[in-house]
């Protein structure tokens, strides 16, 4: 017979349809509006004590919550509506203290039965579902602050080199160098080799008593590129942290002078994203101070594991996390975890030199973050907070060297093997020029409102309508036919944009209007060949096989030419134009399937066994 299909084939399009139908499926279950209650550092657990006192101030502030989950990583409270959610992350937050974050979330809802199945629902973006926003400020006056450091360590080194004599060279408040000498002579020498390799200082000359001063104030130019390359080098930073998160179309970009708003589209951990993305960590590898140094050449820094316990550490640093090439968390031979660094040729050729010549000498790991607390004070009668940021240092490892270390070697002496992962991942995606503080979080709405969101999902639905409409008159059988094709063309384009994670934005519904459209112009093709083909005296079952033969060349170029454009808009593309190009392109591929070959094995079922004179088309 000219138009039947082998039982195979039949069976491979049943299972195409099944799968479809189960990938499909979780975009029926909308997500939770939900509270994520988490440590500050990833080795810090949540316990039922501190769920019921949540719990207990949000029934005192009367806001409904609908449940209440956790386990020993992070608890989970659930709402009815997004203003009950954000109403509640203050109350919560102060509850908790500022030893755990409060993050806004949206928790799945989707069966156990589809999630073990890999199924979940796609992705909407920040105008359909709203996501996560952050504001981010950069500490303009640290990076300064931090990079004279460096600048202090260059000239120590070099006054050493030069064998000039020198009492200190000190970080002022007012972000100068001061260089204090006990001659007229030694300031001198030094003000050649200044002025001969330090082009971005204005130098000017001081004298306090018996001493001898220079001090070293950076040019208007210098300090906004410093200021600049703060900003530019988060940037890179955080959009590398994001991407080692996964997050699908996220937006990571400057405002102003020194902000930088990441927004996080369709985020379920959001406690994970933000503490991941404000992580303000970094390392410094610095020498024990000798037994004799002054106070002026060292500095006192506690144990991580043991705050009583602390450590003389010279001021001078060796490298920096900002030379950290490539990181890896592992375990050591006894099962602890550890961090393997790789540094670049710069730190490694530093770190070559100095452990050379301090064989014997013990090194200090020092682990920086930037810890903030809320003070609450009343303003003009009323009670408002202030984030007071602070950097503490601590010591993760402090250990004899050996022998002179190389470019590669390892941290050890970390809490949990989250704490090395989450270090590995903050340092392999680059550390942060400055310290990074929040000045704003909230969860973004429909950024084109509710009311166009409507108008939108109400375009699918009257496009829809009317297809189905306009097919089932004017093709009856065959219109028939090319409906159930369409609603199966929609499971399976919702289906593979569920599995990709492709992210649905207001375009993308667009490019969904349009491919209701497109997948009934493939049949329409179809379905006039084979009535033209009627017309010129073919028996029933030839027309439908010369119909779908004939036609197919002509959809396939069609369709070829319009994927080609959809994936150069996705390649020069951005966000909502992305979005379009996404849902255009999978839309084309599955339409072709559904018009050629799930419209064929139907119309196969219905006429192919059949000795028919006549078609309903």
């Amino acid at each position: 017979m000219l138009n039947r299909y082998p039982l195979w084939k039949n069976i491979l399009i049943l299972l195409a349809i099944c799968f479809g139908v189960i990938y499909a499926l979780p975009n029926l279950y909308p997500d939770d509006y939900a509270l994520q209650i988490s440590g500050s550092r990833s080795s810090t657990t949540i316990d039922e004590r501190l769920i019921k006192r949540a719990e207990r101030a949000l029934e005192k502030a009367d806001i409904a919550y609908r449940d209440v989950e956790f386990s020993d990583k992070n608890g989970m409270l659930r709402f009815n509506s997004g203003e009950e959610q954000l109403a509640a992350k203050t109350v919560v937050q102060t509850a908790v203290g500022d030893d755990y974050l409060v993050a806004l979330n949206l928790a799945s809802t989707t069966p156990e039965w589809l999630a073990s199945a890999g199924a979940g629902p796609m992705k909407l973006g920040l105008d359909l579902r709203g996501g996560v926003h952050f504001l981010l400020e950069v500490d303009i006056a640290k990076a300064l602050a931090q990079r004279l450091d460096v600048y202090a360590s260059e000239i120590k080194i070099k006054l050493r080199e030069e064998k000039i004599r020198y009492r200190g060279v000190t970080v002022e408040e007012d972000q100068s160098l001061l260089l204090k000498f006990s001659s007229e002579e030694a300031r001198a020498k030094t003000g050649s080799f200044i002025r001969g390799e330090y082009l971005e200082f204005q130098r000017r000359d001081e004298e306090q008593g018996k001493y001898f001063y220079t001090r070293l104030i950076l040019s208007e130019a210098k300090i906004k590129e410093i200021s600049d390359y703060a900003v530019k080098q988060n940037l890179t930073t955080l959009r590398n942290r994001v991407n080692e998160l996964g997050v699908a179309e996220p937006l990571v970009q400057r405002q102003g002078g020194n902000r930088i708003v990441v927004e996080l589209p369709g985020v379920q951990d959001t406690a994970a994203a933000k503490r991941i993305i404000g992580k303000n960590a970094n390392l410094e590898f610095r020498l024990e101070a000798k037994p004799d140094a002054g106070r002026a050449s060292s500095v006192e820094v506690s144990f991580r594991d043991d705050i009583n316990r602390k450590a003389l550490l010279e001021k001078t640093l060796i490298v920096k996390g900002d030379n950290v090439a490539n990181a890896s968390a592992s375990f050591d031979e006894n099962g602890m975890p550890q961090v393997n660094i790789t540094l670049d040729s710069v730190g490694g050729s530093m770190m070559g030199r100095v452990t050379h010549k301090s064989i014997k000498r013990r090194m200090a790991v020092v682990f920086i973050e930037q810890k903030g607390k809320t003070i609450k004070k009343m303003v003009d009668g009323v009670e408002v907070s202030e984030r007071k940021n602070k950097e503490v240092r601590s010591i993760i490892s402090l250990a004899t060297i050996q022998s002179a270390f190389g470019a590669s070697f390892r941290i050890t002496g970390l809490d949990s093997m989250g704490e090395s992962s989450e270090l590995a991942l903050l340092l392999r995606a680059g550390s942060l020029a400055a310290p990074m503080y929040f000045v704003e979080e909230r969860t973004v709405g429909p950024s084109l409102g509710q009311q166009n969101i409507d108008a939108g999902l109400l375009s699918v639905q009257i496009g829809f309508g009317l297809v189905l409409l306009f097919m089932l008159v004017y093709y009856r059988v065959f219109g028939i036919v090319a409906n159930i094709a369409l609603a199966v063309n929609m499971i399976l384009l919702l289906a593979f944009m569920s599995i990709l994670s492709a992210t649905l934005t207001l375009p993308g519904i667009a490019g969904i209007v349009l491919t209701v459209g497109m997948a009934v112009d493939a049949n329409v093709l179809i379905y006039a060949r084979i009535k033209e083909e009627l017309a010129n005296g073919l028996p029933a079952q030839s027309a439908i096989h010369t119909g779908y033969g004939r036609a197919f060349v002509t959809i396939f170029d069609a369709n070829i030419t319009t994927l080609l454009v959809a994936l150069i808009l996705f390649a020069v593309g951005t966000g909502p134009v992305k979005g379009f190009a996404v849902t255009l392109s999978i839309g084309i591929l599955t339409s072709m399937f559904t018009a050629i070959v799930v419209t064929r094995a139907i119309v196969n079922l219905i006429y192919g066994s059949r000795n028919v004179k006549t078609l309903s088309i």
